[in-house]
This record gives C-alpha cells, sequence and structure tokens, in this order.
C-alpha cells in the first residue's frame, strides 16, 4: 500500500486541480493520498466528488505557524493538520486569519514590484491566485512575466527574506496550532522539520514539549530531509511515542518531486486514522468501506 501524506493543489499553491490530483494519485499507484493545501479546506469536496475507485483520501491542511528556533529565536514552521473537524469555530476563524495574513502580504509585495518598475499588476495576481494565495503564486508571475527564469530563482533573490520586496506574516503560535488541531478532532504532524535548505531550523526540544500537549507526529521522509536527519527524526518520534510519517510534499508542475515519491508505512497511517474524530477518511466508489461522499463537510473560510 501506497500512503502520500502531504499534497497540495490549485485551491493553494499546487497546480493541479483537487479533482485532477486524486486521478493523478490513482495513475500513480498510490492508494491514500492527503490533500494538504496552505491554510484552507476548500479543496476537500472537489476532491471527494472526483476520489476514483481505488484511492482512500484523507483530508488535511498545511497550517502556517511559528516555533521556537534551535538559536532560541521564532522560526517559521509548518504543521500538518488531518481529519479535523472544519466546523470547529475557534480553528475556523484562525484558519480565515491566516488566509487575511497571506491576502495582506502578497499584496504588499506585489505593490512594491509594481512601485519599482517590476511587470506585476497585483490585481490580475490575486484574481488569478484562489483561496490561499502564497508567494509561489507571485514567483509564478515573475516567470512568465520573463524577470526570473525559474520559481527557485524567484525565491531565491526577489522574494527571499534578504530581498527589499519581503514582507513579513503573522502566523500562528506552534503549541496553539497543536492545541486547535486537537480540539476539532484532528491529528498534528510537523512537515518537513529538518529542512535545511529552507533555512533556520525548530528547536527539537519544543518537538518534546509539544509532544506532551497534543502533537501527534512528526513527517519524517521528506524530499528536503537528508538521510542523517530522517534518522533523528524517527529516532525522536519512536522516543515521544510519535506517529512517523512520509509524503512527497507535491506540488504538480511547482517541484519536481513526483506523488508518491515518499510514503508511510500502513501502521503509522492505521494508528492516525484511528486517533482522529473529526472527519473520516473517505474511499473511492468501489470500496464496500467508502463513506458517504454526500456527508463530505468542509469548505474555506468556515
Amino acid at each position: 500500500m501506497r500512503i502520500d501524506l502531504h499534497a497540495h493543489s490549485t485551491a493553494s499553491d499546487g497546480t493541479d486541480s483537487p479533482a485532477e490530483l486524486v486521478r493523478i494519485a490513482a495513475e500513480s499507484g498510490v492508494d491514500v493520498l492527503a490533500i494538504t493545501d496552505h491554510d484552507t479546506t476548500s479543496g476537500w469536496d472537489e476532491a471527494a466528488a472526483a476520489l476514483p475507485a481505488g484511492v482512500q483520501l484523507v483530508r488535511g491542511m498545511e497550517m502556517s505557524c511559528e516555533g521556537r528556533g534551535e538559536d532560541g529565536r521564532p522560526v517559521p514552521v509548518h504543521l500538518l493538520a488531518y481529519l479535523f473537524d472544519p466546523r470547529a469555530e475557534e480553528f475556523a476563524v484562525e484558519r480565515e486569519r491566516l488566509r487575511g495574513e497571506r491576502t495582506a502580504r502578497l499584496r504588499t509585495m506585489a505593490t512594491l514590484m509594481a512601485a519599482d518598475g517590476l511587470p506585476i499588476d497585483p490585481d490580475e495576481l490575486m484574481a488569478a491566485a484562489g483561496p490561499a494565495v502564497g508567494r509561489p503564486h507571485l514567483a509564478q508571475a515573475l516567470v512568465r512575466a520573463g524577470v526570473v527564469g525559474s520559481v527557485g530563482e524567484a525565491f531565491g533573490e526577489l522574494l527571499s527574506h534578504r530581498s527589499p520586496y519581503y514582507v513579513e506574516k503573522s502566523d500562528t503560535p506552534l503549541g496553539r496550532a497543536v492545541e486547535m488541531v486537537a480540539g476539532a478532532g484532528g491529528v498534528s504532524v510537523i512537515a518537513h522539520a529538518r529542512a535545511r535548505t529552507r533555512g533556520r531550523l525548530l528547536a527539537l526540544d519544543q518537538i518534546r514539549e509539544l509532544a506532551g500537549v497534543g502533537l501527534g507526529g512528526l513527517e519524517v521522509d521528506h524530499p528536503d530531509h537528508d538521510a542523517a536527519d530522517a534518522e533523528l527524526l524517527g529516532a525522536l518520534a519512536s522516543e515521544l511515542g510519535l506517529i512517523a510519517t512520509g509524503s512527497s510534499d507535491y506540488h504538480g508542475g511547482n517541484k519536481t518531486i513526483e506523488l508518491g515519491r515518499y510514503t508511510t508505512d500502513p501502521e503509522s497511517f492505521a494508528e492516525l486514522a484511528t486517533r482522529a474524530s473529526g472527519v473520516p477518511v473517505l474511499a473511492g466508489p468501489s470500496d464496500p468501506a467508502s463513506s458517504d461522499l454526500g456527508s463530505t463537510v468542509g469548505s474555506a473560510g468556515r
């Protein structure tokens, strides 16, 4: 069984629609797929409605958080939230706030670039970006305008923390995010915690602290983890009784990694599904264990 618990659609910064995403999962031999767009559940219903035979769908999200870095200073962290009830009020309000932060930040960055003469139209960018806008949308616009040669070049230069166009946003404190996910009946997993190419790292001591207040797991196998860091995270998950997952972090054409490249073992997935009480795992229409797709819940902004 191939289980990929981290994939993005056009509901955030992927290039495949939610329906295309589940179709590609079936074509790629992925048996279980999690849709985890940034700070939104807006792709859930479309993915569920298009779910093909033989594929199970885990409804989730990747949440923008702020943790404590190894140097003691704040550091951006992504938290995967699985199978939570999107109607849980506190969590729904916070997701809406995060999307507002994303929108304000991207418009400000685009406006600054336009003021400097770069061929970026802020209104056009925002209209095309979708419900969970982010820097990848601006990176793609810069590529289309011929300002940079690739999305990677955009992030390394004009969109980097060193750029005069960079704008901070206010993310959710990591501990509070873990508690909100648990309160909504979901399971939280820290994403790519040792992704060194992305910058400063989350302090391992904070992971130990979070294990005591509801953290569910660690993403161990990931494209941005080398063998030593994956081994370290696997050992830490075992020490703390956390679920160890593996995922591709698939973004379609925005990244070169293919769906199902990194996977979660069936025992870990079964434990994750058992711990959740928010919404069920959905199965394709030919599976007798399939949940009623008509009962699917979740939409952006609720």
